[in-house]
């Protein structure tokens, strides 16, 4: 049964647009338009883009951290990468609560990395492979819009928090 495409925009568009926009507009911002643009007329490449948003904005910020990361990084090493240079890393806290909200952040990261290995358009398939509807499509690319939402809001803080 194939699922109706649904064109309206969800609550968190345009807060998550206009972070995104401001934090880097040429390439983060350009992602996460793609991601929405396709999210429910192509399943397949939304989920390619909310990828490519997660790792477009653990890059710019661990470049903008000083650090480093091979080319051949994969989203989760990236995203660890990330988090530790925001302090967001999981083994970086005590208390059990932020541990546990941290180690899910981590895990749905770690999640649409797998999803978009399996569902997306960036590699071939066979005859019965699963194929996304556009609600799967519209939770990768939120949960990546959030998700990337918070990286650069910390990242922000956190700049905030170093001027003099």
């Amino acid at each position: 049964m194939q699922e109706r495409a649904s064109a309206h925009q969800t609550p968190a568009d345009t807060a998550i647009s206009a972070a995104l926009a401001a934090f880097d507009e040429a390439s983060v911002h350009d992602a996460w338009r793609k991601a929405l643009e396709r999210r429910a007329t192509h399943p397949e490449g939304a989920i390619t883009s909310a990828r490519t948003l997660l790792e477009t904005v653990c890059k710019h910020i661990i470049e903008d951290a000083g650090g480093t990361y091979a080319e051949s990084d994969e989203l989760p090493k990236l995203y660890r990468t990330a988090a530790t240079h925001l302090n967001l890393a999981p083994d970086q806290h005590t208390e059990e609560v932020f541990k546990a909200i941290l180690g899910n952040c981590q895990s749905i990261v770690n999640s649409l990395g797998s999803v978009r290995n399996k569902l997306s358009d960036a590699h071939g398939r066979g005859r019965k492979a699963a194929r996304p509807l556009p609600r799967h499509a519209e939770l990768a690319v939120n949960l990546a819009g959030t998700m990337a939402t918070f990286l650069v809001s910390t990242w922000r803080a956190r700049q905030a928090s170093t001027k003099p």
